[in-house]
């Protein structure tokens, strides 16, 4: 992780689960860490949990990840502060269960689930990319996708999560292909989680399966970041032992 030390990270969905793991993970290894999220208070009080050195480099910023405006203001902020972002953490999600595809009257939540997994992400990587492409920095972009970017489990009640998680490893090869025709080192990589134990109703519903710790995803991302530069890890999955899925 050496060269990331004094780097700038941009992590979305920052206030709590694995956005929180991760803002503490990364300003602890070095980075100067913008915790973006609509409760920008929680990122706040993770400070709290932070040694005295890594608590100066942990940042928030209030950013609704379906309102472009927002995020343009979040890397702006960014921008103003310390030049631009070297890494960026495409984090936010979400899933409502125990609405399905087929339910009645269940537009809105369609469209704040596709608005936050999958047009999020990409205007987020948007400005992160051509942060990066402007300093020409060899930047890494990292998507936390789901096992059920890859299989649709027969649960039937978290309407159009997996087609958006999909969604999302279409884009991580798209932006992979685009990186390269583009001539730049920037990395980009899947990292898709089991069951994680978080505030996710999803989560929630079936605490009883094996769960992953926020935590260990969050060491999945500093060992993706902390490869050499010539290696790129394009799909990390990490499931909880006895996960039957």
């Amino acid at each position: 992780m050496e060269r990331w030390q004094g780097k700038v990270a941009i992590v979305t969905g920052a206030s709590s689960g694995i956005g929180a793991a991760t803002v503490k993970a990364l300003a602890k290894a070095g980075l100067i860490t913008f915790g973006l999220a609509r409760r920008v208070e929680r990122v706040d009080e993770l400070k709290n949990e932070l040694p005295g050195d890594a608590k100066e480099r942990l940042h928030s910023i209030r950013c609704d990840i379906t309102k472009e405006e927002d995020i343009l203001a979040a890397f702006r902020l960014v921008e103003e502060k310390y030049g631009g972002v070297d890494v960026l953490i495409n984090n936010a999600g979400l899933a409502k269960g125990g609405v399905g595809v087929l339910t009645a009257n269940n537009t809105q939540v369609v469209r704040d689930v596709i608005d936050t997994n999958m047009v999020g992400l990409v205007l987020c990587s948007r400005e992160a990319y051509q942060s990066m492409k402007k300093r020409s920095v060899d930047g890494h972009i990292v998507h936390i996708n789901s096992i059920l970017g890859h299989m649709v489990a027969p649960m039937g009640t978290i309407n159009v999560y997996a087609a958006s998680k999909y969604g999302v490893t279409a884009l991580t090869e798209t932006m992979r292909h685009e990186l390269r025709l583009a001539g730049t080192k920037i990395k980009v990589t899947s990292i898709s989680p089991g069951l994680v134990r978080t505030e996710m109703p999803t989560s929630t519903a079936l605490a009883e399966r094996p769960c992953l710790e926020p935590e260990d995803i969050a060491d999945g991302i500093l060992y993706v970041l902390g490869t050499p530069p010539r290696v790129q890890i394009h799909e990390l999955t990490i499931k909880p032992v006895g996960e039957a899925i």
